[in-house]
This record gives structure tokens, sequence and C-alpha cells, in this order.
């Protein structure tokens, strides 16, 4: 009960040493960060020591399957242990084979409100399986979510019409701060209505990912701007908290105002260890 991290990331292990490591994680009250990337769950038999695992284990905070082939089928094994798991905050679950069945399951771990607890940090990369109705399934979760900070849907063929759903997902979040949509397969078309959303609608998001999509330097570059400018705002604001902190005196010209102070649990040493 001393071990925080384990990642065992693109490892050979035989059959009986992976149930070694489910066991073992079942019965730790310390690991808060499993990483199983790259081929390490590679059967439906994996899946399910993995679940039961997660059935018992209570720390496990951030859980990495990237790179393995879980499918809709292996997915609907593992969700009943991650829907229940009290500690679970960021999931990894890029180049899974995912499909919309997958992410109908998936949706159930983005709660609409505060009363349950449901994932801060979420991955879906390159799970081409999706299709634009379960991309549309998802964006309507995320807006609704309580909870969720991060999305990464990098090298998903979204397409434009995918982004436009996903822009009014993230005019209504509260919550969203980073969106990683690399890859996707977006135009010019795209990244206008991404700039109007930022634009006209307050928003939580501070970070939103273009790269290597078919769209001009000066479109990504006003987005950034943007962003950039509310980022200044928010840093401006959390310096008057602080001042109001140190001086009851001074007046808050605001009253409806709010800062939200966010995080997964992890220290920094911890979160430096997740590259796939």
């Amino acid at each position: 009960n001393s071990v925080r991290l384990l990642s065992l990331r693109g490892c050979q292990l035989s059959e009986r040493d992976f149930g070694h490591v489910c066991r073992g994680g079942a019965e730790s009250r310390s690991l808060a960060q499993l990483n199983l990337n790259l081929g390490i769950v590679s059967n439906i038999n994996r899946v399910k020591q993995l679940a039961e695992a997660l059935k018992t284990n209570r720390s496990v905070q951030s859980l990495f399957l990237h790179g393995s082939p879980l499918t809709d089928a292996g997915l609907a094994l593992l969700n009943p242990a991650l829907s229940i798991h009290p500690s679970l905050v960021a999931l990894d679950l890029g180049d899974c084979m995912l499909g919309d069945e997958g992410i109908n399951l998936i949706c159930g771990l983005l709660p609409p409100d505060g009363a349950k607890s449901g994932l801060k940090e979420l991955t879906l990369s390159a799970n081409p399986g999706i299709t634009s109705k379960g991309w549309g399934r998802l964006a309507i979760a995320v807006a609704h979510s309580s909870q969720l900070r991060v999305l990464n849907l990098d090298y998903n063929p979204l397409g434009d019409q995918v982004a436009g759903m996903l822009a009014v997902a993230v005019a209504s979040s509260r919550t969203l701060e980073v969106l990683d949509l690399e890859g996707t397969g977006l135009t010019n078309q795209s990244a206008q209505t991404l700039l109007d959303m930022v634009e006209n609608y307050p928003t939580a998001l501070r970070t939103l990912i273009l790269a290597e999509n078919n769209i001009s330097p000066e479109l990504q570059q006003q987005i950034s701007d943007l962003l950039s400018e509310g980022e200044e705002e928010e840093e401006t604001e959390v310096h008057e908290v602080t001042a109001r902190e140190k001086n009851p005196w001074i007046c808050q010209n605001n009253s409806s105002s709010q800062m939200v102070l966010m995080t997964s649990g992890l220290g920094d040493s911890l979160l430096a260890e997740t590259e796939m």
C-alpha cells in the first residue's frame, strides 16, 4: 500500500502475471494511477479480470487502456465496475475499437448533476468505428456533464458536422476546459463556428487543439487569441479574490462571481508519467 502509480505500458505479460497484477490492484489502497496502454488488456478474459479488480479497488483515480482491443463488447463487461467506482476521474479509451454502443456506455460516466461522481478527463482518440450518431450522443452528454474538464477526440474522422455539434456542447458546458480535435478532418467551416462560439458565448474553454486539420493559420490564431484573453480575465479575477481575502474591506462589485478550482487529485510528478 505504498505504490501510487503502476505503468505496464507495452509490456509482455503472461496470463498468470496479468492475474497477479489484477489481484494486487484489487487489494491496493494506495494505487492512484494504472497505465495498461498499448495492448496489455488483449483479450476478453483479461477484461473480466480487470473488471473484477476494479469492483474491489477504491483508490484508482486514473485508468489508461489506450490501444487495447476492447470493442463495445469488452467495454460492456468493464462498464459496471467503472460506473460504480468511487474515485475514478480520468479514463483513456483511445484506439480501443469502440463504436456507438460503447459511446452509450461512456455517456453514463458523465452524470448531469453533482450528486454522483463522474469523469473529469476522457480520452477517445482514434476510434473510427464511432459514427456521427454516436458523437452526437456524446455531445449531449458533454453539454450536460457537471464535471468533465478535458476531452480528447483527436484522430477521429469527425468532420464539420460533428464539430458543429461539439461547438454547441462546449458553449453549454460549465466545466470543459480542454478540447483536443487534432487530425479530425475539420475545415475552415468548423473553425468559423468554433470562433463564433468562443467570441460570443461565455465558456470555460481554455485550450482548443486544431492542428493537422484543413484550417487556415489565421483562423487558428484568432481562436487562440480569444482563448488567451479569457485566461487573462480569469487571472485578474483570481488576483481580485486573493486581494479580498487579504483585505476584507475591499468591495466586491459582482456578487455572483465565482472561482472554481478543479484537480484530478494527482501530483504533477504522477501526471507526467501518463504519456502514451
